[in-house]
């Protein structure tokens, strides 16, 4: 059986929202075991044990969260060389553009020679004041419907052994 392992951070809810959304439609898939993991958790096993991956994160400060970040420092050498050609994808949550955040992620697959299954999935929440960056977010409907598509398309694509 085929695992895709989501590992995210979310402080305001958004980016969990997002990633639960992928993993409840990969979920659905016959034959794919979904692994669900913080970044704070997850480990360099993770990685290794998972023949896929999708990350989510928020934007802070134009960069990925530093729980993320902090999990791609714990993890990149002690998988380097040993994940290369596993299918990835990315979920990122902003406040405006996300695209810095997606670029670091990207940088780090590069690294260690994954495949993009699509672009970035970036949902920009508007929030642009320090209240409303940290107020719980509500991610819309037809976002979250945009993250089931990927968990659902990296899902099918492992069990179908096309990635």
């Amino acid at each position: 059986m085929n695992t895709l392992v989501i590992i995210y951070h979310s402080l305001t809810g958004g980016a969990w929202q997002m990633a639960e959304a992928a993993r409840a439609a990969a979920a659905q898939e016959p034959g794919i075991a979904v692994r669900f993991e913080t970044a704070a958790g997850a480990t360099p096993d993770a990685l290794l044990e998972a023949q896929g991956y999708l990350f989510a994160c928020p934007e802070n400060l134009g960069a990925m969260s530093g729980v993320m970040k902090d999990f791609f420092d714990r993890s990149y050498y002690p998988v380097l060389e040993r994940i290369q050609g596993r299918p990835y994808g990315i979920l990122i949550c902003a406040g405006s553009d996300g695209s810095n955040a997606a670029r670091q992620i990207e940088r780090i697959a590069t690294g260690w020679r994954l495949k993009a299954i699509a672009p970035p999935l970036i949902v920009c929440t508007q929030a642009q004041t320090p209240e409303a960056i940290l107020r719980p977010k509500q991610i819309a409907a037809a976002d979250l419907a945009r993250c089931g598509e990927l968990g659902a398309t990296l899902a099918a694509g492992l069990a179908l052994d096309i990635f």
